[in-house]
């Protein structure tokens, strides 16, 4: 009987040194999230951390926010980091994920050469200097990607009242960083994150022209894949983490990550 007591309160002090979350997050998570928390470097910084305290490995797909979702849809990953706030409604709505929370935002700004062909620089209204960079044919390099940033920078032109086509507008289809790299090799303008500028301006030399636009907010969510629709995923692994982004040590790491010197996201998750 001692033996046996002996056992169980050793079991029971084993136990008390674990954390539910690492019960619960014991195996790998799988995230689709959007290319800029990756282009930027956050993901390096808050990973880890994470990691270390749940005792879980996140695998990171990045892609644009609407083939991160697109993943979710089809139950390929686990939970969702992605920026186009519209569509994340609609997905939590269709069914497919639960518990979306507000993470941290930051903005979009228009970016170009020094050169500035199209004579937008210091301006404050986006879509008055898309038009102006259509009207002198200046280059744009679009991310044609279905991301936030694509989703974003199509609902300016439409706002314009301009198709945008022709020589002067490419359609890369690429991430941020590569786009960022397509506009600089081009002397042409596109949008982009703060961060991920912030992460490539000493490779490419693009200026901020653009900012401050009410509409160039840009807000970011996490999204856990619904259990009911798809009950193999690791929903209990996705809840640790969503709840671990949007506790007080998570939102801190947010805002403690700089780059020279800079803050380029700012949580935003409400206080629980």
């Amino acid at each position: 009987m001692a033996k046996l007591l002996r056992r169980t309160l050793g079991f029971l002090v084993l136990a008390a040194t674990i954390t539910p979350a690492v019960l619960l997050a014991a195996t790998d998570i799988k995230m689709a999230t959007t290319t800029s928390t990756e282009n930027s470097g956050l993901l390096k910084v808050l990973l880890p951390q994470f990691e270390a305290e749940y005792g879980a490995k996140v695998q990171v797909i990045s892609v644009g926010s609407g083939k991160a979702m697109k993943l979710g849809e089809n139950g390929d990953v686990d939970v969702l980091l992605v920026h186009a706030r519209p569509e994340e409604d609609k997905f939590v709505a269709q069914g497919h994920g639960v518990n979306r929370r507000d993470v941290m935002y930051n903005d979009f700004i228009l970016v170009g050469p020094k050169e500035d062909p199209a004579q937008v620089r210091g301006m404050t209204d986006v879509v008055a200097a898309l038009k102006k960079i259509h009207a002198a044919q200046a280059p744009f390099i679009s991310r044609g990607d279905d991301s936030g940033t694509d989703k974003m920078e199509k609902s300016y032109w439409q706002t314009a009242g301009v198709k945008p086509q022709g020589a002067w507008y490419v359609s890369a289809g690429q991430g941020m960083g590569e786009v960022l790299t397509m506009a600089a090799s081009k002397q042409g303008y596109t949008l982009t994150d703060r961060a991920t500028h912030g992460a490539y301006k000493d490779k490419t030399g693009l200026d901020i022209l653009v900012q401050g636009d009410p509409r160039m907010f840009n807000p970011y969510g996490v999204i856990a894949v619904n259990p009911k629709k798809y009950p193999d995923i690791n929903y209990r692994g996705a809840m640790a983490f969503v709840d671990w982004i949007t506790s007080p040590e998570g939102q801190k790491a947010i805002a403690d990550f700089k780059l020279n010197g800079e803050q380029l996201f700012f949580p935003s998750a409400a206080k629980r």
